[in-house]
């Protein structure tokens, strides 16, 4: 049985252009640092790549710096700020809902460096509340970042990050933004998000990531605007500002550029516009997305739509459904022995049996966490995709309901404080029980 595809915001296929620029790439010889003829045409290399994905995101190639993926970058990003302003900040705004990238990385910083974490509440559609923005950047002093979603990459809404980021500037605290799961899916300008911030204030850093649109597994980037500093994970040779140190990998960076130029276009050495496909493919996807979310609705009448249900306010390839009364798992098996590849959630947190701390953050009730399915699109998804699945999706619900919720309660508990929950919660920022998060 042909397998079904639609978990593209795991991974998705390594488009050809990619793939030629990584083979080719890895027949070149010689270390970039090196300054001799070999080193140099590595250089070069190198820093064509690097200005080729700078332009993908409207920056310049010396604030981009190459990483080993998302995690890394959002890592390197959110612990070096810390460091960097440690001495007069201990708080760290953090919007409910985030990747656990971010999540777990700030438990650290709470747990080992003394961190006090507040997390901003989000309304019901997964958009963060900004009066609750506006209300912890009150005593901006005491701010050491905040941090956020460009869009989410569970339930595909997109944030509002101008005015995050004009409030972030206005307060002079740094940005950071995780655009893993909107980077080639939305245009996406750093500067123009900036516009006229100060220096460290507003967006300074966003992490990106090759394999969510189209590059290899391994390869990241973090956008560093020139006028942020941050203290380095890693100490060595100094290379790319100092921030992360040890020889580039250069296929890697070669077949990352490759992907971006394909996706948002270039420009040719003689200065002629080439166009990329971003337009085309988000089309494309919010066509069959639409078609996928009306037909499921219809299909399972009890299945409830998350996320923003206008189509401008989530992501194009994005389809993310609750089914209470089942398990979002079971409901997973039972779509895969059908030939339909989804997910319950973020593929990095694959095998935990928890409610989606997503869901629960726009506060929806433990069934529908539990029940939660996301559905996601590629530029190679067809309507025979969509029609696969929702011949499919019907059967595997009516099984599953069968099978009911687990009588399992020992799975981890996700907490709710400051997730800006119904019943009872102002809609302020509240910090959290790390050691509970992290338990």
């Amino acid at each position: 049985m042909a397998q079904v595809y639609l978990d593209h915001a795991a991974t998705t296929h390594l488009r050809p252009d990619s793939r030629a620029a990584l083979i080719a790439a890895l027949d070149v010889l010689g270390n970039p640092a090196s300054i001799h003829t070999d080193g140099q045409r590595a250089r070069q290399l190198l820093e064509d790549s690097r200005e080729q994905v700078a332009a993908a995101v409207g920056a310049s190639g010396i604030e981009i710096i190459f990483t080993g993926g998302g995690t890394e970058s959002v890592n390197l990003a959110l612990k070096g700020l810390w460091w960097r302003r440690r001495p007069g900040t201990q708080r760290v705004l953090m919007v409910a809902g985030e990747h656990h990238a971010t999540l777990d990385t700030v438990a650290w910083l709470a747990a080992h460096e003394g961190a006090t974490v507040e997390v901003v509440p989000v309304d019901a559609v997964g958009r963060v509340r900004l009066e609750a923005l506006d209300a912890a950047l009150a005593d901006a002093g005491s701010v050491a970042l905040v941090t956020m979603l460009w869009a989410s990459n569970e339930v595909g809404t997109v944030q509002p990050v101008r005015d995050v980021a004009a409030r972030a500037a206005r307060a002079g605290v740094p940005l950071h933004l995780d655009a893993v799961a909107a980077f080639g899916q939305l245009p996406i300008d750093v500067h123009a998000v900036r516009g006229d911030a100060g220096p460290g204030a507003g967006l300074v850093a966003m992490s990106v990531s090759a394999h969510k649109m189209g590059g290899p597994v391994g390869v990241g980037a973090l956008w560093l605007d020139r006028s942020a500093a941050l203290e380095p994970l890693l100490h060595g040779g100094g290379q790319q500002r100092g921030v992360r140190s040890g020889t580039q990998d250069i296929a890697a960076a070669a077949a990352f550029a490759a992907a971006a130029r394909v996706v948002t276009g270039s420009v040719t050495g003689a200065g002629r516009a080439v166009a990329g496909t971003l337009a085309a493919d988000a089309v494309h996807m919010s066509r069959l997305r639409d078609r996928l979310i009306a037909g499921g609705l219809a299909a399972v009448p009890s299945a409830v739509l998350s996320g923003d249900p206008d189509p401008a306010g989530r992501l194009p390839g994005n389809a993310h459904f609750s089914f209470p009364g089942c398990e979002g798992d079971s409901l997973l098996f039972l779509l895969d022995a059908a030939g339909i590849a989804v997910s319950t959630g973020s593929a990095c947190q694959a095998g935990v049996p928890e409610p989606s701390h997503v869901l629960r953050a726009m506060g929806r009730s433990e069934n529908d966490a539990r029940g939660a399915l996301r559905v996601t699109l590629g530029t190679s998804s067809t309507d025979g995709d969509v029609d696969a699945f929702l011949a499919a999706l019907p059967a595997a619900h009516a099984s599953a309901m069968v099978a009911g919720m687990t009588a399992d309660t020992s799975r981890r508990t996700v907490p709710t404080t400051g997730f800006g929950r119904d019943g009872g919660d102002d809609g302020g920022a509240r910090s959290f029980d790390v050691r509970a998060f992290g338990a």
